[in-house]
């Protein structure tokens, strides 16, 4: 990040980037106090939920600070979404080296861009100086009677995913090890998978859907078989995960080879997707509920057991699942 010399302090700094200019009803004290006071609406539950992203772990060295702003609000909002949940408000912990009006300017305009068109507010939050990592907590709401977890799946349920898993690990890779020998198509998909890495979609809508349709529901950050592996533990059950049927991308295969693609597919990490399961008479309802922007696809089936398997045809296929985690060695 380039320094520059300027004189604003932090309480400058939030009321300069970080105050809204209007606030909701539902806040009935927002930024500048010491904490922040909501207005829960009758028959709805809070749905709360946090996340941390460091410069050189979540993002590489040198990432703008707009993508940065987008992706720390919007891993958030994946968690509102894999819950059935409507994001209301958010808080942020802003942790950077130096004071730079141009990247904070940068910074500030994409997160509230994006805030804006999931209508969801920032009330609160802290800043202070050291390496660079930001942490959002976010609140919403859901109705008391329906929302979605990740302990529902049921034998016999199919296992869904939405978008194309696997892009946004195939754009990380992209950005750590770029190549100069690339053609102009293979140029346009690496900088197609780097925006799928940098500005992941909330399934907000699709979320909301699910809530209605769906047994179980989480999102993919540390990649697919990774994560389906967490819901059937959560349910207590198994599963059969049908290779043959995952959603191809043109992207990935441009640039990687078929055994890169399966691996980046099964275990990148970074997706934001919703992985879920719905009991088969429900799938109908659900395709005819949600728009071509949050289409999913079929990609196995739960099993009683407590295997999780990975299948072409009835052919089990050993994947050395590499998915992501803080702490492995």
């Amino acid at each position: 990040m380039l320094v520059e010399a300027i004189a604003l302090n932090e309480f400058q700094l939030i009321e300069k980037y970080f105050t809204a200019s209007q606030r909701g009803d539902a806040v009935l004290l927002g930024v500048g106090d010491d904490a922040a006071i909501v207005d829960v609406p009758s028959g709805y539950r809070l749905v709360v939920s946090v996340d941390t992203i460091v410069e050189g772990m979540h993002f590489p060295f040198g990432t703008h600070a707009a993508d940065i702003a987008y992706r720390a609000l919007a891993v958030n909002l994946s968690d509102m979404a894999a819950m059935g949940a409507i994001p209301k408000w958010f808080t942020l912990s802003l942790c950077i080296p130096s004071v730079n009006e141009s990247w904070l300017a940068s910074f500030a305009d994409s997160m509230h861009e994006l805030a804006s068109q999931f209508n969801v507010q920032l009330i609160g939050g802290d800043t202070v100086k050291g390496s660079l990592n930001i942490s959002i907590q976010i609140l919403g709401v859901v109705e008391s009677d329906r929302w979605l977890t990740r302990t529902g799946a049921k034998q016999g349920d199919l296992i869904c995913i939405s978008g194309i898993p696997g892009e946004a690990a195939g754009g990380l890779q992209t950005l750590l090890n770029p190549r100069s020998s690339l053609n102009e198509l293979q140029q346009h998909c690496a900088q197609q998978l780097i925006h799928r890495f940098n500005r992941p979609m909330p399934r907000v809508n699709l979320g909301r859907q699910l809530r209605l349709h769906a047994s179980s529901a989480m999102d993919v950050s540390d990649g697919l078989l990774t994560d389906l592996k967490k819901l059937c533990a959560a349910s207590g059950c198994g599963a059969r995960l049908q290779i043959d049927q995952l959603p191809s991308s043109s992207a990935l295969n441009a640039l990687f080879d078929a055994h890169q693609c399966e691996q980046l597919t099964l275990c990148g990490g970074d997706d934001y997707e919703l992985l879920f399961t719905i009991a088969p008479s429900e799938l109908p309802r659900l395709k005819a509920a949600v728009t071509a922007e949050d289409s999913f696809t079929v990609i196995g089936e739960i099993t009683r057991d407590r295997e999780v398997g990975c299948f072409r045809g009835e052919q089990l296929i050993e994947i050395a699942d590499t998915g992501f985690d803080h702490f492995k060695d």
